[in-house]
């Protein structure tokens, strides 16, 4: 397929380069030069604008800061500039509402299109092992789980139009939740005289065992591979999960609903974000 991608950043620049990968031929987009140099090396056609990427286009997908930017290239580049039988998937993490007016644009223009935002973080988006969370109709599904397959290991349908959104925000709020439960573990075991790697072995096959655990260990040595072992750099930056927390309590908010442990782990990544936004969001064992 003619697949046009707009922003390659460090998770959009892997997933265009596994579409190549998988034979697509990719139309890429980004305002940076240096983005659109990395995607041309890894087999990429680049294009000046957005317009330009989406011309002739079979598929659309975006990898995108936030909604205001999704909403706003989505309406002024995309739609009404990709042909009208394309299927448009945006993949960034935003707020329902937002995804859902998209949306809405997209099919009063005649166009089908998904919210697919992603679990997995960069080390996924290049190795083709992302999850992708889908919300759209059954029919806009059915026509984009080819293109989203060619980037991830699992994509699941999750409802209709911004359940995606939703399904990522509350998945991410638990995880924050996870991760800052389980650097208190491993910091109160080290100072009760635990061994960490003895923590581990224990906690690991027992009713503490939890992913930020097992796959992404906070502790360096301890555990898979984890940006731990490699100065807390790389993997998912305390920025972005400061903005998934900050959604996640937006959404509460909507919904009429506390989340207490949610409002607290977004209270202390904010704070731990303050100099350490671009370290990954383990590495906030450091303030324990």
């Amino acid at each position: 397929m003619k697949i046009a991608f707009i922003g390659l950043g460090n998770m959009g620049a892997g997933m265009a380069a596994n579409l190549v990968k998988a034979g697509h031929t990719v139309r890429a987009f980004d305002l940076s030069e240096v983005a659109l140099g990395q995607a041309k090396a890894n087999g990429c056609d680049t294009f000046p604008t957005a317009k330009e990427a989406v011309q002739g286009a079979e598929a659309v997908v975006s990898m995108l800061p936030n909604g205001g930017i999704v909403s706003r290239v989505f309406t002024t580049d995309v739609i009404g500039n990709a042909p009208q039988d394309a299927i448009l998937m945006d993949c960034s993490t935003i707020d329902v509402a937002t995804a859902r007016e998209v949306e809405k644009a997209a099919a009063d223009a005649g166009y089908a299109m998904v919210d697919a935002p992603v679990s997995g973080g960069i080390a996924a988006a290049s190795g083709g092992t992302l999850t992708f969370m889908v919300g759209g109709s059954e029919e806009a599904f059915a026509r984009a789980e080819p293109v989203l397959a060619a980037m991830g290991k699992a994509v699941i349908h999750a409802g209709s139009a911004g359940a995606g959104q939703a399904a990522k925000i509350c998945n991410n709020m638990l995880l924050g939740i996870h991760m800052i439960g389980t650097c208190e573990a491993f910091t109160m075991a080290q100072k009760l005289g635990l061994d960490p790697q003895t923590f581990y072995d224990i906690s690991s096959v027992s009713s503490g065992q939890n992913w930020s655990m097992t796959s992404y260990c906070p502790v360096p040595g301890v555990g898979p591979q984890s940006p731990a072992d490699n100065g807390y750099k790389g993997g998912f930056a305390t920025a972005l999960m400061l903005k998934d927390l900050k959604l996640a309590m937006e959404a509460a908010e909507s919904a009429g609903m506390e989340t207490p442990l949610g409002a607290h782990a977004k209270a202390l990544y904010e704070k731990f974000a303050e100099g350490h936004s671009d370290l990954d969001f383990s590495a906030i064992i450091k303030t324990l």
